[in-house]
């Protein structure tokens, strides 16, 4: 994640009480408040769980979040746990093949998949979170974005091609194999929805 991207996205999550990236202990307390997210779910959730098991004092906790919405969302959008690592193969089909791995293992990950259904099942109908989703989406569009960015450059990509659209077909092609359909996910997989996806934009 850019830092600087990070430090604007800190200073509009709601009930953030300060500029900045939180305590010096901010990524422990991040993955502990999604860890409790995964084993809880989001109603037996509590700030208190949280410090108890950081093993801070929850003041520490309140001085920089005002409510476990606020920490939640802080957690989902600046945790390295969900942090996507983004390819640069030197083309953009072997980018777009490394991003599919990468959502893959964001879904099925022994530490990651069960924050991601949690997650989402706390979002729903929860405006507040879902501005956060919103949030954390936009995150990691911003860094995908330089694979597409060097596509062009390149002149693989016409730059009328919206990366939103292609990031979306893929992460959804993913999510569908991985959550709806419970199907392995094959490196065969990942070449052939990239493939399909890319002669569409091509074409």
């Amino acid at each position: 994640m850019d830092s600087a991207y990070a430090r604007r996205v800190d200073d509009r999550l709601p009930g953030s009480r300060r500029a900045g990236r939180g305590p010096r202990q901010a990524q422990k307390i991040y993955r502990v408040t999604l860890d409790l997210l995964a084993e809880c779910g989001y109603d037996d959730l509590t700030v208190e769980g949280v410090a108890a098991r950081a093993g801070v004092n929850k003041t520490t906790i309140y001085r920089w979040w005002s409510d476990k919405d606020a920490l939640l969302g802080a957690a989902l959008v600046q945790s390295d746990l969900l942090r996507l690592t983004v390819p640069d193969t030197g083309s953009l089909r072997g980018d777009l093949r490394g991003l599919v791995r990468e959502l893959v293992e964001l879904m099925t990950g022994e530490a990651t998949s069960r924050v991601v259904v949690a997650a989402l099942g706390a979002v729903a109908g929860r405006p507040r979170l879902e501005w956060l989703a919103r949030e954390f989406v936009a995150d990691r569009l911003s860094g995908e974005r330089a694979v597409f960015d060097r596509a062009v450059a390149r002149g693989e990509l016409r730059a009328a091609v919206e990366p939103a659209v292609i990031v979306d077909l893929l992460a959804g092609a993913v999510w569908s194999r991985v959550m709806l359909r419970q199907a392995p996910v094959s490196e065969e997989f990942a070449e052939q929805v990239v493939d399909v996806v890319l002669g569409g934009c091509l074409s």
